[in-house]
């Protein structure tokens, strides 16, 4: 007895159409109101700059300031820190104001500004001091050139940029906090004007210009002003000294060397003063020979001024002894006293 096993006939099982799924797909007529609305994210670079400044900057500084936060739409306002603060205490300000980057405008008496650029995210670094020297703000200017207020611009940097090792730090820096970042909230969809960073001088010279055309025609807006790197760390406002600028000059010591050269002037001027007191002579000098020449300017007196002083001089000539007779008289003056010694000589024994 075995058993029979029927080939049963295998049922074909249906394929599957892969539908292309829809990028937007249709919102439903009603939904409730505790469901949450999908969202596309564009803006995924959020870089935010903390731009603020220590109380003792003088207003160009502070207009200075306020035309860079009109440039960067990312920026994120901060009120005046307290001189008695430290800078370390920015990183926390950083952090409570969800910002990755700083940019801190440092006053000294008055004159000097200094600015700060520093990545604070954990506090890492690496952070930049600079020495900021001439200064000119928009208003200041009046420039021709414009440019719509939020619109992102292109970052131009010197060739010395990608050679110098300490420049090729401070050029990421300088990305990673002028550029606006894509699809910024605050920002514009348009791209026209350029910051410029030239390194000349061993200096960077900052300037901002409007695209007038494809072709690379350019118009000035502003502000602009020159950057003197001083140092740079390793950390956020603290750390180690990565680079040191060793041609740096600071403007106290420069109005120092500038009082001491103008105090050498004046001492200069005392001595020459002294000197011509104690050199002046003390009588005035005798007039020139034939001054009643220049008195007249008729031509006939003047001849026979001349004629008269040609005709003194013959008289005074023919009265005074002949050169030749002069040294005759010498000669027989010596041989009379060379006369007088050999006598002298010669009577000596006798008498003795």
């Amino acid at each position: 007895m075995g058993r029979k096993f029927l080939n049963k006939k295998k049922k074909a099982t249906p394929q599957l159409e892969i539908v292309p799924l829809d990028e937007n797909p249709p919102l439903p007529p009603q939904r409730s109101s505790d469901d949450v609305v999908p969202k596309k994210e564009k803006w995924v670079n959020k870089q935010r700059v903390l731009v603020f400044s220590a109380r003792g900057i003088s207003h160009r500084d502070r207009h200075l300031m306020k035309d860079i936060k009109t440039l960067m739409p990312h920026h994120r306002p901060e009120s005046k820190m307290e001189r008695s603060k430290t800078l370390s205490v920015v990183n926390e300000m950083c952090e409570m104001k969800h910002c990755n980057k700083a940019m801190l405008f440092e006053g000294r008496r008055k004159r000097d500004l200094y600015m700060w650029i520093s990545n604070t995210s954990g506090s890492t670094g690496p952070s930049a001091k600079f020495l900021i020297e001439n200064i000119h703000t928009m208003a200041e200017l009046k420039m021709t050139g414009n440019c719509l207020r939020g619109s992102r611009p292109l970052l131009s940097f010197d060739s010395k940029f990608d050679e110098l090792p300490h420049l090729k730090l401070l050029k990421e820096l300088f990305v990673q906090t002028y550029s606006v970042p894509n699809h910024h909230p605050k920002s514009q969809p348009f791209v026209d004007h350029v910051f410029t960073f030239t390194y000349l001088d061993k200096r960077i010279w900052f300037r901002n210009f409007q695209i007038l055309s494809e072709d690379g025609g350019l118009s000035e807006v502003g502000p602009r002003y020159v950057m003197n790197p001083v140092k740079i760390f390793d950390g956020s406002f603290t750390g180690k000294t990565i680079w040191e600028n060793p041609d740096y000059v600071s403007p106290s010591k420069q109005r120092q060397v500038l009082k001491k050269a103008a105090k050498d002037k004046y001492v200069n001027r005392v001595e020459q003063k002294v000197k011509h007191e104690a050199t002046r002579p003390m009588r005035a000098y005798d007039g020139m020979d034939n001054d009643e020449l220049f008195e007249d300017d008729d031509p006939v007196e003047t001849a026979k001024i001349l004629a008269a002083i040609a005709k003194k001089k013959k008289e005074e000539a023919a009265k005074q002894t002949p050169k030749s007779a002069l040294t005759k008289k010498i000669k027989e003056k010596q041989l009379q006293a060379v006369k007088d010694v050999i006598e002298e000589r010669r009577q000596k024994p006798l008498n003795a």
